[in-house]
């Protein structure tokens, strides 16, 4: 059965394949609406209990994945999850770390890496993806 979002729902952007990951800043009240049903946190500290499934990386505010590897298996994860289910993509603002996450999914999706960030500022959030060695991660991601 796909339960995916509906294209309206705020934070939610579109893929070119058409998958749908909604994006969202954990220091904002949960949105209306469904809920996911697979989430990928990415904080520098444990977030809390959720009532879906849910992974953890360990991602500080501004900076990079701890450990790129995971970052790399969760997200190609969260890529597959997302043409069947409801995926959230969360750090605490929704702009940085969840910007630059979400631009390696427009990469997997067949995005060229030098395109990802403009791609998810232009369909998710202007300032998506903040600092420098962040946009740098999205180009050199595989």
């Amino acid at each position: 059965m796909t339960a995916t979002w509906d294209l309206t729902t705020p934070g939610v952007l579109r893929l070119p394949s058409g998958r749908l990951v909604r994006g969202r800043g954990l220091s904002r009240p949960l949105p209306q609406g469904p809920q996911p049903t697979f989430a990928l946190y990415l904080l520098g500290h444990r977030p809390p209990q959720v009532a879906w499934e849910s992974r953890w990386l360990r991602w500080p505010d501004f900076w990079l994945p701890s450990d790129r590897a995971a970052a790399a298996d969760a997200l190609r994860e969260a890529w597959a999850r997302a043409g069947t289910e409801r995926v959230e993509i969360a750090c605490a603002g929704g702009r940085g770390r969840t910007g630059t996450a979400l631009a390696c999914l427009a990469v997997l999706d067949g995005v060229p890496n030098r395109e990802a960030v403009a791609y998810v500022r232009e369909h998710y959030a202007p300032r998506a993806v903040e600092t420098p060695w962040q946009r740098r991660f999205v180009s050199r991601f595989r």
